[in-house]
């Protein structure tokens, strides 16, 4: 069996690390740079950092705070947030960044899961995915979840995997910063529907539990969480230990 993944993410707009509800009403959660090295040296699996509002501003990720960033983590670091290009890709990776993740440019051109798995190989290539129930259906919406695509989110997953996605990151948006537990129903739908490892994000609360129940009821690979980390209401390391006492195989 593989090792289950804990990742904190970082959500950055105007170079501070925010945290909302639903994708809205941000709070201020503390230094990026900082909170990175923390969660490196605190035994975190993986850490991804997300430039919220590059996308709706029409600009790229910063790559100074990249930079920063890379060079306090010794674990690997996904980077996503207004990339819509190969070279884009470049830039990031060469900042220090060891994956990127698309959302609303690969919504937006599907073509770019293809020509930056095939230049740069899918295990760098992250598909981000903002999904939400709707019509009892679940949907896949981009622009930071502004805009609702019309898409049905089983297909999406299944054609970012044929285009070569090496991962599925999914936000349940109804669950985001709810602290009320992963969204079971629909992390479950995306990892039955795609052959590629799949990190479960939104809803993760100081309560343990929704890390196990995510982990045995789903089969996803990782789990993501952000305001318990950054307020410390549930540190990585008693997570971690939590997780090991369930019987969950972690690293």
């Amino acid at each position: 069996m593989l090792a289950k993944r804990i990742i904190p993410c970082l959500d950055v707009k105007n170079g501070q690390t925010v945290k909302g509800i639903n994708f809205e009403n941000l709070r201020y959660a503390g230094n990026p740079v900082e909170l990175a090295k923390k969660y490196s040296d605190e035994g975190a699996d993986e850490l991804v950092f997300l430039d919220i509002t590059a996308t709706n501003e029409g600009r790229q990720t910063t790559l100074k705070m990249v930079e920063a960033v890379a060079k306090q983590v010794f674990i690997p670091f996904t980077v996503g947030g207004g990339i819509k290009s190969v070279e884009d890709m470049k830039n990031i990776l060469s900042a220090g960044a060891d994956k990127v993740a698309i959302n609303s440019a690969a919504v937006k051109n599907p073509a770019l899961i293809n020509e930056s798995s095939e230049y740069f190989g899918s295990q760098c290539i992250v598909v981000a995915v903002d999904g939400k129930k709707a019509d009892n259906d679940y949907y896949v919406f981009i622009n930071a979840g502004t805009k609702n695509t019309g898409i049905k989110l089983k297909d999406w997953v299944r054609e970012a995997e044929e285009r070569g996605a090496g991962e599925i990151l999914l936000t349940s948006m109804d669950a985001d910063g709810t602290q009320n537990g992963f969204d079971i129903e629909m992390t479950k739908l995306v990892v039955e529907n795609t052959n590629i490892p799949v990190i479960a994000s939104g809803g993760a609360g100081a309560n343990p539990g929704h890390f196990v129940e995510v982990f045995e009821k789903t089969n996803a690979d990782a789990a993501l969480a952000a305001s318990i980390f950054h307020f410390g209401t549930l540190p990585v390391p008693e997570l971690k230990t939590t997780l090991k006492n369930s019987g969950i195989c972690i690293r």
